[in-house]
């Protein structure tokens, strides 16, 4: 079942309530303004604190079509619409996240970042921001964009979110990494979920990616990066790095076994059923090993895997207006399409609908590709690993949080310059 076998009352109630949600996500900042005006622990205040998490918004919206679709049609056609979804990318995005933010991994991620940077003519902080945007995200096309932006994220907050710099430089790097990391994973065929969607379909193999996107991809990085860190280069001189050889570092055997889980998992990938059951497995693991761990994040795969869940309840629904415009366009309005379609609507959902269009040219399928995955880190929507990164630096931006405007704005210059990279190379 999918949205097309719906009437088109209830194709338009599906858009409404996407567009609604869309919406939502540009508000939570003014949600967490009117908690503020309730006492704290308050009812109003917890209510507020909810609608103000970003996580939540198109799994709660996803609940409203399918309640709607329950009271038009019957509960059986809201049960039979939802079980025909793939939750594949939610479970595979939730296990990977935890997976990745385990201390042995952050340490072996921690230690390649380190060892590349000190080989640049650059003061620590410099050298080590510049090497985590670069080399972090790039890293994404082997152990996947998910787990990329999980070791990034947190490696930049670690290091440099939790020092006093300014908050242009914050939301600067936000930018940058959302952006990076969306194209950071184009190098194989397995690791960016809108490659991930048609990739099979298309064969495109690790020949054709690389070719094709992956040193493009890998170029824009470098120079997007290279711009930041220059432009921000006299604060990031002050910060002051806590480098991994000041910590306790889990033993070598530990770091191992992490890393099978990690490339079992991947394997994995299209297969829940084994990816759950190796997560338990991993589970067990963690709690043997527990004198070499650190408390998992069970909390923020949670809560990035819902928001996936409900992306692809309530998206499952958009094919009737996506499609049409996809099969319609020619290459440049194509690829700019694709790049602003994807800034409100997942990428991967996006190419998706592509491996739809029977007739759809080579060159189509590259630009549709291309935008997507250029347009991934406009929004927290764009791209499946950017509520990941979301949760993890939101608190470093105060009660408040992320800014989804400032997102944006501060990836156009990160936008462009992939655009750019993928188009006229």
């Amino acid at each position: 079942m999918n949205g097309a076998e719906f009437s088109t009352n209830l194709e338009w109630l599906s858009v409404t309530l996407f567009a609604l949600a869309i919406l939502h996500t540009f508000l939570v900042k003014r949600f967490h303004h009117l908690a503020a005006k309730f006492s704290e622990g308050s009812v109003g205040e917890n209510f507020f604190h909810l609608l103000g998490e970003v996580e939540i918004v198109f799994g709660l919206w996803a609940a409203v079509l399918l309640t709607c679709l329950a009271l038009i049609e019957s509960p059986s056609t809201a049960l039979r619409y939802l079980e025909s979804r793939n939750f594949n990318e939610p479970a595979f995005v939730f296990v990977i996240l935890v997976v990745c933010s385990t201390r042995p991994i952050l340490d072996m991620a921690e230690a390649i970042v380190i060892r590349v940077s000190e080989r640049l003519p650059l003061r620590p902080a410099l050298a080590f921001y510049a090497t985590a945007l670069t080399i972090g995200p790039i890293l994404g096309s082997l152990i996947t964009e998910p787990a990329a932006m999980t070791v990034t994220a947190l490696l930049l907050l670690e290091h440099i979110f939790k020092k006093a710099v300014s908050s242009r430089l914050k939301y600067a790097t936000l930018g940058v990494l959302f952006v990076n990391v969306s194209i950071g994973g184009t190098l194989t065929p397995f690791a960016a979920p809108p490659v991930l969607m048609v990739a099979e379909k298309w064969g495109w193999g690790l020949s054709e990616m690389f070719f094709y996107f992956g040193w493009k991809g890998a170029l824009a990085c470098f120079l997007s990066t290279f711009i930041i860190t220059t432009k921000f280069r006299k604060e990031l001189q002050t910060v002051e790095l806590n480098r991994v050889s000041d910590q306790k570092v889990s033993p070598v055997w530990v770091r191992l076994i992490h890393l099978l889980f990690l490339v079992a998992v991947v394997s994995a990938s299209h297969h829940s059923i084994l990816v759950i059951g190796l997560f338990l497995f991993f589970l067990g693991f963690v709690q043997v090993t527990d004198e070499h761990q650190e408390q998992i994040r069970i909390k923020e795969g949670l809560l990035v895997s819902f928001f996936l869940a409900g992306l692809v309840v309530i998206g499952g629904m958009q094919g009737w207006w996506l499609e049409p415009i996809i099969r319609q366009l020619s290459a440049l309005p194509l690829y700019l399409g694709a790049i602003g379609l994807t800034a409100f609507t997942d990428n991967a959902a996006l190419t998706y609908l592509g491996t739809l269009v029977p007739s759809l040219s080579e060159a189509s399928r590259y630009v549709l590709v291309s935008g997507a995955v250029v347009g991934g880190g406009l929004t927290v929507i764009a791209n499946a690993p950017n509520p990941a990164g979301y949760s993890i630096l939101q608190q470093s931006f105060g009660e408040e949080g992320i800014s989804p405007f400032l997102l944006f704005l501060n990836a156009l210059i990160p936008t462009t310059i992939s655009a750019l990279c993928f188009w006229f190379l």
